[in-house]
């Protein structure tokens, strides 16, 4: 394949135009609100981010380089088709289901991340332990990204990959470290526009190529391979529907689609961006489907691309650039190449400011350092941007099985992020003591469920599973979404199993280590009354009772009302105007 010196032009200049973008961007946000807030204003846009803008940002968010050439993918391999590309659905669903019931409780409530609630409720050490699913789910997301865009560049315009993708992660980190979300959401805009430009300037070319035969009649008939439709087998059924609960469930947890919700104006808006966003998800698939059609549809032996065909070749996860590649001309697959380097772009700023969000609110500060100022605060950000972007970086070098260390960290915050975050939004009375052991439950029956990504044999083998051609054992059973409703149930049985026995007397006080029953209750349960009628309870057990550590964490968050979670108890109310 031949070096195209004009491919590499086009990609320069656009590269350019998106840090030029970003670096608007952060001026802007160093020229808006006090400088007091410059930390808020770097994680939620000062959080007055409006609908043009935070529409298009929390579509490009999930409109990434996985996104596009992952449904491409999808709809070409023969056996799978238009039936197993469930991102488009899935994650419209999952942002309708997030503007339903999610987005407007966590944006009311005045919160800063997503694991600002955990921490409130749960304390700072739960929500350290919820940082760790987050954290690898957007690390290795990006890494993936970041992985698929250097291969895209490296087949379209033969330059090396690592290269490639060492150029693409630094101006994503360069523009995020400057100027936080404000960077991400104006660039985001940019991106999805070249996004839609570039994929639906390259169909109709595609789709003229003589090589191609007419996608109607490929959809139903078996021309080159198996129908693009494709279809589902009786056996699979409950492989997809897990896969799909997955996708729309576990599409919610994100940092990412939360620190968009946060940064809206307010909780309506954030509520609308949601779904202004699934709209948008529908709308982007249109053409990444439309080129897995084409690349079923062609007979590539009458192409440059020669024998054996992409998916002979196992390069059916490069489908999308190999069509821009050789069943269009030059210069409209560099207008496509800028449409992937666009979309992969915009999904990993997202993932690294929303890490570097995280760790530097919710582990740094509530954690660590809570009297830490403004300025200090910016520079924690700034350093783990770097930080989190050279790792994404790396691994995306280095990592063998990048991929499949994305679907192990996506499937923990399916089934151990969800749900927790279910009970803190909606059940009352869940605890700690609860939410540590619906995480290991979680997470057990995860890992015992086996990984073939990662060649990660079962321990627990399920109903109907069956050894690959490596002999890893596949699971058909619905295993993920067990391990998420085990994890689900064992937080409110524990939680109210915990309170039962503490407040009962089973427990002594001095065995609730977490703080996380009786320093809540015991305004409730040991006022003057119960003190002086109670002839068993000994005053010198009380006495060391501490107030839960995590009720020192109120003043750090904006919206201190919201966070005062006994305020609706009127029992409460009673005792203190005592």
């Amino acid at each position: 394949m031949a070096f195209h010196a004009e491919g590499l032009v086009a990609i320069i200049v656009f590269y350019l135009a998106i840090l030029a973008v970003g670096i608007w961007a952060a001026w802007k946000t160093k020229n808006t609100g006090s400088e007091g807030d410059r930390s808020e204003a770097i994680i939620v846009g000062g959080r007055d981010i409006g609908l043009l803008v935070g529409g298009f940002t929390m579509t490009a968010t999930w409109v990434g380089g996985g996104y596009i050439n992952g449904t491409a993918e999808a709809v070409y391999v023969p056996g799978y088709g238009l039936a197993w590309a469930q991102a488009p659905i899935g994650y419209s669903l999952s942002l309708i289901l997030g503007g339903l019931f999610f987005a407007k409780p966590m944006r009311s409530k005045g919160y800063v991340t997503m694991l600002d609630p955990f921490q409130q409720l749960y304390g700072k050490r739960m929500g350290g332990l919820l940082f760790i699913p987050a954290l690898m789910g957007e690390m290795f997301w990006a890494a993936a990204i970041f992985s698929a865009l250097g291969a895209t560049i490296s087949v379209i315009i033969d330059v090396n990959i690592n290269i490639s993708v060492i150029i693409s992660a630094l101006i994503a980190t360069m523009y995020t470290l400057v100027g936080g979300l404000y960077s991400v959401a104006y660039t985001d805009v940019v991106q999805l526009f070249c996004i839609f430009l570039g994929l639906w300037i390259s169909v109709p070319f595609a789709m003229s190529h003589p090589a191609v035969t007419d996608i109607g009649l490929t959809a139903v008939h078996h021309v080159h391979q198996a129908p693009w439709l494709g279809s589902i087998n009786s056996l699979d059924i409950y492989t997809w529907l897990d896969n799909f609960l997955l996708l729309t469930l576990g599409g919610i947890p994100w940092q990412a689609y939360f620190q968009r919700v946060l940064s809206s104006s307010s909780a309506t808006y954030a509520q609308v961006l949601s779904f202004l966003a699934a709209f948008g998800c529908i709308v982007m698939a249109v053409p990444a489907i439309l080129i897995g059609a084409i690349g079923a549809s062609t007979a590539w032996n009458e192409t440059e691309y020669g024998v054996p065909d992409p998916m002979t070749k196992k390069e059916a996860d490069m489908i999308l650039p190999i069509v821009l590649q050789y069943l269009c001309p030059v210069y409209i697959s560099f207008f496509g190449l800028g449409a992937v380097s666009a979309a992969v772009m915009s999904s990993a700023d997202s993932s690294i400011l929303s890490a570097s969000s995280m760790f530097a609110r919710n582990i740094y500060q509530l954690s660590f350092r809570q009297n830490a100022s403004d300025r200090e605060l910016v520079w924690v950000m700034r350093i783990t941007v770097f930080l989190f972007g050279a790792s994404a970086t790396a691994m995306a070098l280095l990592a063998s099985s990048v991929y499949g260390l994305w679907y192990l960290s996506s499937d923990l915050v399916y089934i151990i992020i969800f749900p927790q975050l279910l009970c803190v939004l909606f059940i009352k009375g869940t605890n700690t003591y609860g939410a540590i052991a619906g995480y290991l439950f979680g997470l057990v029956l995860r890992i015992t469920g086996g990984e073939p990504y990662l060649y990660l044999q079962p321990l627990i083998y399920y109903p109907g599973c069956y050894p690959d051609e490596n002999n890893i054992y596949i699971q058909r059973f619905p295993f993920k979404t067990l391990a998420m409703l085990t994890s689900f149930f064992t937080n409110i049985i524990v939680s109210y199993l915990a309170k039962y026995l503490f407040e009962s007397g089973t427990l002594p006080p001095k065995l609730d280590f977490l703080d996380a029953v009786v320093a809540r209750y015991s305004r409730e349960h040991m006022d003057k009354a119960t003190l002086v009628k109670s002839d068993n309870i000994v005053l010198n057990e009380l006495a060391p009772v501490n107030p839960r550590h995590s009720l020192t964490l109120s003043s750090t968050f904006t919206n201190k009302e919201a966070f005062n979670y006994v305020d609706s108890s009127p029992e409460l109310s009673n005792a203190e105007d005592n």
